[in-house]
């Protein structure tokens, strides 16, 4: 069927793949960071339950090292902040590849006067709501 299309069509269409992609890769990498958040989080929930006087080790590559409780208490509170700004940047490109991938698509239904039929991921199709 591509091969029937305008030029201008292809590219767009093309474009809309590779914005596929890439919302793909940016739900993978929001899906990650969600979890080591959560992880990070729960680590730090634990801390508060332990003595402060507690022997505690920390990951340094294939080695674990001995640490206080006041300098793990601060990486984990630094890892959930860098995580948490990485979750805020990961949510705020989900939302642009969005914009940018229904932009591109009305401008496609456009060249194609309309006629892309509505398939699963177009208009009308599973999912397509009233929003």
């Amino acid at each position: 069927m591509q091969g029937n299309l305008p030029p201008e069509a292809q590219e767009k269409i093309e474009e809309l793949q590779g914005l596929q992609e890439t919302a793909q890769e940016v739900a993978v990498q929001k899906q990650e960071t969600e979890s080591s958040l959560t992880d990070a989080q729960n680590a730090l929930d634990e801390l508060d339950g332990i003595d402060e006087e507690t022997k505690m080790y920390r990951n340094v590559g294939e080695l674990l090292v001995e640490t206080d409780y006041e300098t793990a208490e601060e990486a984990l509170e630094d890892k959930v902040d860098t995580l948490e700004i990485r979750l805020e940047t990961l949510e705020k490109q989900e939302g642009r590849v969005q914009e940018q991938f229904e932009r591109l698509q009305g401008e496609l239904e456009e060249l194609l006067g309309g006629g892309m039929g509505g398939g699963p991921a177009g208009p009308g199709g599973p999912g397509a709501g009233g929003a």
